[in-house]
């Protein structure tokens, strides 16, 4: 059988669809992988085993064309669209797969999505996104895995021989960026963090920083009373490799937190406009930090109110989250993935 997902991004929502990979490969062996993915998130799919190909499209009218007719060339059994975008259901009908498949209506997040379907599937509501994910591949008669597996491959790292030679094995890191605003906490209240972990813990942090974090990330570091360092630029090799390695990782919603859970890495995260019972971290070790329920901005990029809920999580309560998350040794690696709040 020849597959094609459909997932064009973004990084967390990629790392949120891998586990299909796994549960595809030990169902049905001998199936063809096919990933379609945007261009800009084509390094992080370069480090799942299990995709026999990835189909990387370009944002552009001529990227469309050909993507369109390198995938009718496939002749795909199935096309998966995990994103239920219109842009994405789109791509899955114009692959010319026999079958195309995504979620019900009300699951979607765009509900004209579901005209490009030929067959939905209705998910347990209420659930992690991981779970909504894998049940998508009862399509193909792929059973829910009991478990979240994440078959990335680790590559060597100059950001973690980096890390190793100026703080030693033992680091955590902090990840104060996010693409939304109402994601991210105070830098200084970062940098306090940082400072209570090495007093606390005896633990120095390393600052990781996105494309336009870099001053960010310095103000962490202004504020913590020489406990945290900035990173060197990362690219998401280099994140798999520090998360993987790390104590400890605090970080909002985004990208590199799920870099983290899916490395296996004890987290803290800090959660504001998104709900952690659906977008955090899968261990049932990890702890959330959150104000989805008082947020009146439940998962808009934009805050509705002048005070974003973020700003009221004080440095002593992710501190204290802090102290219960390390008091565990290891994550469990549980995969209902909602995280003690």
């Amino acid at each position: 059988m020849k597959l094609l997902f459909v997932r064009l991004g973004s990084l967390g929502d990629i790392i949120h669809t891998v586990p299909a990979v796994s549960a595809v490969r030990g169902a049905l062996p001998q199936a063809s992988i096919h990933w379609l993915v945007d261009v800009r998130h084509l390094e992080v799919l370069e480090l799942v085993d299990g995709v026999d190909r990835i189909h990387a499209i370009r944002p552009t009218a001529s990227g469309w064309v050909s993507a369109v007719a390198g995938l009718r060339r496939e002749q795909y059994e199935a096309a998966l669209d995990f994103q239920g975008l219109i842009k994405s259901a789109t791509l899955a009908r114009l692959s010319g797969a026999k079958r195309v498949v995504g979620f019900t209506r009300g699951a979607l997040r765009e509900a004209a999505a579901a005209t490009f379907y030929s067959e939905s599937v209705a998910p347990v509501p209420g659930r992690h996104v991981i779970d909504k994910n894998l049940s998508l591949l009862r399509a193909i008669d792929v059973p829910q895995p009991a478990a979240a597996v994440f078959p990335f491959v680790r590559k060597p790292s100059s950001a973690l021989q980096w890390a190793r030679a100026q703080v030693g094995e033992r680091v955590a890191i902090l990840n104060p960026g996010a693409a939304w605003p109402n994601k991210r906490w105070h830098p200084e209240r970062f940098g306090a963090v940082a400072a209570a972990i090495r007093a606390r813990h005896a633990l120095p942090s390393i600052v990781i920083w996105g494309p336009g974090e870099r001053e960010l990330a310095g103000r962490v570091a202004a504020a913590s009373d020489g406990a945290a360092q900035v990173a060197p630029a990362t690219t998401i090799a280099d994140l798999f490799a520090l998360c993987g390695s790390a104590s400890l990782v605090v970080s909002g919603d985004t990208g590199p937190l799920h870099i983290a859970a899916a490395a296996r890495a004890p987290i803290v995260g800090l959660y504001g406009p998104t709900d952690p019972r659906r977008n955090g971290p899968w261990s049932e070790d990890d702890v959330c930090v959150s104000r989805f329920e008082a947020c009146g901005c439940h998962h808009l990029r934009r805050c509705v109110r002048e005070r974003w809920c973020l700003e009221e999580v004080s440095v002593d309560e992710v501190v204290s989250a802090i102290d219960r998350r390390l008091s565990v040794a290891a994550p469990s690696g549980a995969p209902s993935g909602r995280g003690n709040q």
